[in-house]
């Protein structure tokens, strides 16, 4: 059985960092693009970062360029997302995702979707 399974979350002042991880099972994460993505109460789903299957290519949405980074370890069949300087509205359950292909690192062509990790930025 394929699986994604993020952790890390959890509440975080503004100013601070977080740590995201996703671990794929029954499935080896060489093979696909990972996508990480954020969706909050009553708002869609956004693209946050992607990055290729070998990692020589990434893109972040502009909310979270300079702040967030994308890293992925294939020997651990895991992919992080490192976040600094979280802002409130940075507030939302985060979603790692596969894509076969890096150009369709998109929210509506992703093949597989973890359950996601809430992440709350709160003073």
């Amino acid at each position: 059985q394929s699986q994604l399974v993020e952790s890390g979350g959890g509440l975080v002042q503004p100013g601070g960092s977080l740590r995201l991880s996703c671990a794929a099972s029954g499935f080896t994460l060489d093979g696909y693009a990972i996508g990480w993505f954020r969706q909050a109460p009553g708002k869609e789903r956004e693209g946050l970062s992607c990055m290729s299957s070998s990692g020589d290519m990434t893109n972040y949405a502009d909310s979270v360029k300079g702040r967030f980074t994308i890293s992925r370890d294939n020997a651990k069949n895991t992919v992080y997302l490192q976040m600094n300087n979280l802002k409130p509205e940075d507030t939302a359950v985060y979603y790692c995702a596969a894509s076969v292909l890096f150009r369709l690192c998109v929210v509506r062509n992703m093949d597989y979707w973890g359950k996601g990790t809430l992440v709350t930025v709160s003073s």
